[in-house]
């Protein structure tokens, strides 16, 4: 069981890395790249840096709302 924790963290620590570095170099330092260079097919467009991640917390947010909820739905139903 060790050697499997230790698996998925180290997969989940390179995935981590791996969008750390992609967002930083698409948001930090592409934009001072000329826009006909090649490396521009690898990001998707600009506008993109700031609305997937908004989504993203909205998402997030929504759904920690719904399970704080359902906790309290259920701690009530447990009251009664």
């Amino acid at each position: 069981m060790e050697l499997a924790d230790k698996t998925v963290g180290f997969l989940l620590s390179l995935t981590s890395l791996s969008i750390f570095t992609y967002y930083t170099f698409w948001v930090i330092i592409l934009p001072f790249v000329d826009s006909d260079h090649f490396i521009h097919n690898y990001f998707l467009p600009q506008e993109y840096a700031i609305l997937i991640p908004v989504f993203a917390g909205v998402v997030l947010l929504c759904l920690l709302a719904i399970f704080v909820g359902i906790v309290m739905l259920k701690s009530k139903k447990k009251k009664a």
